[in-house]
């Protein structure tokens, strides 16, 4: 009986031995073979969730054009610079973090275009910054990138339902980096708003960091005159030293 056991023991130690190649050859996981890729990680931030690092290697900034004339707004944190303007428009003072993608704006500069029953509306030329890259690495998918700040933008930021009409869509250089740049119409309606529609402005720049800068520009269609600062914010654009 004795040598029995001896015989069924050793027949168990070679099928474990067998199991553990198995499972080394297919990585280990269970129901998953190594051609399946691996599901996002939750850590991540939601960005880096949902646009992770392109395939290609990015192409290298360009050398920046020489910085514009004027007076400036200097966001050092999120890594821009950008034209800045007289009255009615005054600095920005507050650090505002709205949305699922937590994008934060604290640099900038706003006038409020009327006051209703909700309280203030404004006109705002703000960046900010938000994480948007996996780990240490630097490649971002800024069309992703871009595209998750605006639908956040529409969903948290304005009246619902609201309708989008495109007008610019493209990759971009501001200021010698990196951008992908968005132009568009947003068209609502709000009990006792004046406004119907904004003309909007959202730039995602790769300033060489995991997290990208956002510049938001957002021009309400009663104060239309001042619609032309959403493309010259955008061409102004300059590294912050």
């Amino acid at each position: 009986m004795m040598r029995w056991f001896a015989i069924a023991g050793g027949g168990i130690a070679v099928l474990g031995v067998i199991v553990v190649l198995v499972m080394a050859l297919t990585s280990g996981v269970p129901g998953r073979t190594p051609d399946q890729p691996q599901g996002p990680d939750e850590n991540l931030p939601p960005l880096a969730q949902k646009c992770p690092p392109p395939t290609t290697e990015p192409s290298p900034p360009e050398e920046a054009p020489p910085e514009p004339d004027g007076e400036r707004t200097v966001d050092s944190e999120s890594g821009i610079s950008y034209a800045a303007y007289d009255e009615p428009w005054r600095p920005w003072d507050q650090v505002w973090v709205a949305g699922e993608l937590g994008v934060e704006y604290s640099t900038g500069q706003y006038f409020v275009t009327e006051t209703y029953s909700k309280g203030e509306y404004l006109a705002s030329i703000l960046s900010g910054h938000v994480p948007a890259a996996v780990n240490d690495g630097a490649s971002l998918d800024l069309e992703c990138v871009s595209e998750q700040v605006v639908a956040d933008v529409r969903s948290n930021y304005y009246p619902q339902p609201n309708e989008l009409e495109s007008i610019t869509d493209e990759p971009a250089t501001l200021g010698g980096q990196p951008a992908w740049l968005r132009v568009m119409r947003l068209s609502f309606e709000e009990d006792g708003l004046d406004a119907h529609s904004e003309l909007v402005g959202v730039a995602l720049i790769d300033v060489g960091k995991t997290e990208a800068a956002v510049l938001y520009v957002s021009i309400p269609d009663t104060h239309s005159k001042y619609d032309d600062h959403v493309e010259e914010v955008m061409a102004s654009v300059y590294p912050a030293s």
